[in-house]
């Protein structure tokens, strides 16, 4: 199960304050349970409705005119491409000046670093979705 990144701590939360309510408010215990039924219940559409509205985000940008948002994804391999493909004349400088090959890996080490950790989760995330989606169109033969 795929989870959207906070999403799982946040209805941890949630349903924690629910259930202290729950509890103080219904001593009955079935009227407990007809509580925490709705409460679980009002979660979960929440969820859905959520993923819902992400979904329809994607749609709409799957279906979209706008050329940018079109080829945005496949620019961003191809920055992730010249990134790996550095790895070659690296290996090239690393033979030729070992210590010149450390200062670059160590400022390019930095300078990844400096990226926010939330951003790269999001990358992850955004790219295991695009893989997800493109292996499903290609097994069921759906891609245009």
């Amino acid at each position: 199960m795929i989870m959207m990144i906070g999403l799982g701590p946040a209805i941890s939360g949630v349903s924690g304050l629910l259930q202290s309510a729950i509890d103080r408010i219904w001593p009955n215990p079935e009227d407990k349970a007809k509580a925490e039924a709705i409460a679980m219940q009002s979660v979960a559409q929440s969820v859905v409705a959520k993923l819902e509205a992400e979904q329809a985000v994607m749609m709409a940008e799957a279906r979209s005119a706008d050329p940018w948002t079109s080829r945005a994804r496949p620019s961003f391999l191809y920055v992730v491409y010249i990134i790996l493909l550095a790895s070659i004349p690296m290996g090239i400088v690393s033979a030729i000046s070992p210590s010149t090959a450390t200062d670059i890996s160590v400022g390019f080490s930095s300078w990844l670093k400096g990226i926010p950790e939330s951003i790269t989760d999001l990358f992850t995330f955004v790219m295991l979705g695009y893989i997800g989606g493109r292996t499903y169109e290609k097994t069921k033969k759906v891609a245009r």
